[in-house]
């Protein structure tokens, strides 16, 4: 264990711990850009930059190792003036129009201009940039002109997701992040899975018809297949308006296109509500105490007549493994057939 002081306070920490971590181990979260446990340490952002005693410069605590003895401030004066003069910096080429942008109320670059800007005087005339919106993939935009060039997006692309389909381009103020070749997304290697949407802190790329105002988190896990992932809907006005994949489960951040962007048929106006039962030739809707009613009286009647082996049962990889343990106890145990079987394609 290495032995560390983080504002007056004692901390033990494993050997190659980073500052970060043995930061937030005790409470402390540094405000930050581009870290995300997953990946390969940047410091680009260098939000999280810590006074360490008997240093010279700030030190980005990301990715700095602990050492013994090490004593470290994390708010000093000198630390609230570098995090100022980079959110200046930042804010000098953006656009301010955060009460119109998709990410109002879900963004990072929002939040800790409130924390860090508070009453600020600018020191730089915001010029900003005027690129063209990328809007050619069906299910989320990529606006150019908002982006921190932070690159969290392409490196999830390039080291999570390994499809590698973006990058950045130029240097210095001419910084852009790109498909190769500049071309759109809908024409690059880009699948679509919108990782580099939901880890992205800024409003450079939001989902398509986007609501992260005041909404409700509500976690489930994804029906599309049989992997399991947990992911959190946004829910506003009892509509679904959104997806965000859960950190520390079976996906770990991670979803697939469906279930990023395939939420939309919760609130399709055709979706069944009740139960219905073919009187005649139309559907009629019935509650669900009628339904149960007519489908054991039907199935009474079936089995009676042509015996067990009449009924089949088909699952599906939808379903989690103790539903469909359940399923097939009822088939065996209820309707005393074996004829049951499982379907793990969509």
């Amino acid at each position: 264990m290495v032995n560390i002081i983080i504002n007056d306070t004692k901390v033990s920490v494993k050997k190659g711990t980073t500052i970060f971590n043995a930061c937030k181990s005790i409470g402390i979260e540094l405000p930050n850009f581009c870290n995300d446990e997953r990946l390969n340490p940047s410091g680009l952002c260098r939000m999280c930059v810590v006074e360490i005693k008997g240093s010279k410069n700030l030190e980005v605590a990301c990715g700095k190792i602990v050492k013994e003895g090490m004593e470290i401030l994390t708010n000093s004066k000198k630390v609230q003036s570098a995090r100022k003069e980079i959110l200046e910096l930042m804010i000098s080429d953006h656009p301010l129009e955060c009460t119109t942008c998709a990410r109002s109320g879900s963004c990072k670059l929002q939040d800790y201009s409130s924390i860090y800007l508070n009453n600020f005087k600018p020191k730089y005339d915001n010029q900003p940039k005027k690129l063209p919106i990328d809007d050619s993939n069906p299910f989320f935009y990529y606006d150019p002109n908002k982006c921190i060039l932070c690159k969290k997006c392409v490196r999830v692309c390039e080291e999570l997701q390994e499809v590698s389909a973006i990058s950045s381009v130029d240097r210095g103020y001419e910084t852009e992040i790109t498909p190769f070749f500049r071309e759109n997304l809908n024409e690059s290697s880009c699948v679509s899975c919108g990782n580099c949407v939901s880890i992205c802190p800024v409003g450079a790329l939001v989902p398509k018809n986007a609501d992260f105002y005041n909404t409700k988190k509500v976690k489930t896990t994804c029906s599309y297949c049989g992997v399991g992932c947990q992911l959190e809907l946004q829910v506003k006005d009892d509509k679904v308006v959104g997806s965000q994949p859960v950190f520390g489960e079976v996906n770990d951040g991670l979803l697939c296109v469906k279930g990023k962007f395939g939420y939309k048929f919760i609130n399709h106006e055709d979706r069944l509500k009740n139960p219905l039962i073919k009187v005649g030739e139309k559907f009629e809707e019935v509650t669900w105490e009628k339904a149960y009613d007519y489908i054991l009286e039907n199935f009474n009647k079936t089995k009676k007549v042509y015996g067990s082996d009449a009924f089949a049962g088909l699952s599906s990889a939808r379903c989690s493994n103790e539903e469909n343990y359940l399923f097939q106890k009822m088939i065996r145990g209820v309707m005393g057939t074996n004829n049951v079987d499982h379907c793990a394609r969509l």
